[in-house]
C-alpha cells in the first residue's frame, strides 16, 4: 500500500487551520466594532508561521508503509502522544483516534487471552530514522504500529507462539475485522509487530473504532471478557479472516 503526501499540501493545510483558529479568537476577542473589520491581518501572518514552524519540526511527509504520515516525534503537538493501556501498568506511544482505539483494544486482548504484558513489554512510536520504510515495521514511526516483546519473536522467525496463543490471536485480529494486520503472517514474518493495515481516511477503521468504544458501554462485551476463541462460528470468522491476510 503506497499513498504519496505532499509537504506542500500539508504545510497549506495546517496554514489554513491556523488563520480558522485566528479568525475565530479575534471574533471571539475583540469589541464588536473592531470586530467588523476582520482580524489583524499580522496575527494571521504570525498564526500561520507558528503553523508552518511545527509542521517542520513534527512532520515528515513520508508515508509509512500503511499510507500514515510519519511524523518526527511522539508527544511534541503532534498527532503520536503517550495514551494510557486501561488495565494494564503502561501507556503507548500511539497515533490518537480510532488507531489508538483499536490498537489499545488488540493489547488489551493479548494481555488477557494470550500473555500478561509488563511495562517495555510493548514498543509504539518509534523515529522514522529508526525503521526500515519498505517494511511493515515502518508504519511505528506513524503511530499505526505496535511491537510486543520484540526480542521474544525474532524479526524472521515463525513458531512464536503456542497453538492455543494463535488462535487467541486470530481471534483478535477477526474482532478487528482486518483493519488490523498480525506481521507473523508476512512472508518476512515479524511475530512481534500488529498494525494498522487501512489507509487514512478508510470508514472501516472508524466503523470497527466505534463499535469497540461502544463495548465499553456494554456489560458482557470487549476486551477482559473472557471468550472461547474455539466456538466454531468465532473460528470460521477468523479462519476467513487469515486466509485474505496471508
Amino acid at each position: 500500500m503506497t499513498v504519496k503526501i505532499s509537504r506542500r499540501t500539508a504545510l497549506r493545510r495546517a496554514a489554513f487551520v491556523a488563520v480558522g483558529a485566528a479568525v475565530a479568537s479575534q471574533a471571539i476577542s475583540l469589541p464588536a466594532r473592531a470586530a467588523a473589520s476582520g482580524p489583524d491581518p499580522n496575527e494571521i501572518r504570525e498564526a500561520v508561521r507558528k503553523a508552518q514552524e511545527r509542521n517542520k519540526r513534527v512532520l515528515t511527509g513520508v508515508p509509512s508503509k500503511n499510507g500514515w504520515e510519519m511524523e518526527k516525534v511522539a508527544d511534541g503537538n503532534g498527532n503520536i502522544h503517550t495514551r494510557p493501556v486501561p488495565g494494564l501498568p503502561f501507556g503507548i506511544q500511539v497515533r490518537m483516534g480510532d488507531a489508538e482505539t483499536v490498537l489499545v483494544h488488540v493489547l488489551q486482548r493479548f494481555h488477557y487471552e494470550v500473555d500478561a504484558l509488563r511495562d517495555g513489554d510493548v514498543i509504539g512510536w518509534r523515529a522514522p530514522g529508526t525503521v526500515r520504510k519498505g517494511l511493515a515495521e515502518s508504519n511505528q514511526a506513524s503511530g499505526t504500529a505496535v511491537r510486543i516483546r520484540p526480542g521474544s519473536y525474532p524479526f524472521g522467525a515463525r513458531g512464536g507462539f503456542y497453538p492455543l496463543e494463535e488462535q487467541a490471536i486470530r481471534d483478535i485480529l477477526a474482532d478487528c475485522e482486518g483493519v488490523v494486520r498480525w506481521s507473523g503472517d508476512d512472508r518476512k514474518p515479524d511475530e512481534s509487530l500488529f498494525s494498522v493495515d487501512v489507509p487514512p481516511g478508510d470508514e472501516r477503521l472508524t466503523r470497527v473504532a466505534e463499535k469497540i468504544r461502544g463495548w465499553h458501554f456494554t456489560p458482557g462485551s470487549g476486551s477482559g471478557v473472557l471468550v472461547d476463541p474455539l466456538q466454531p462460528q468465532r473460528r470460521a470468522s477468523a479462519r476467513r479472516l487469515a486466509a485474505r491476510q496471508v
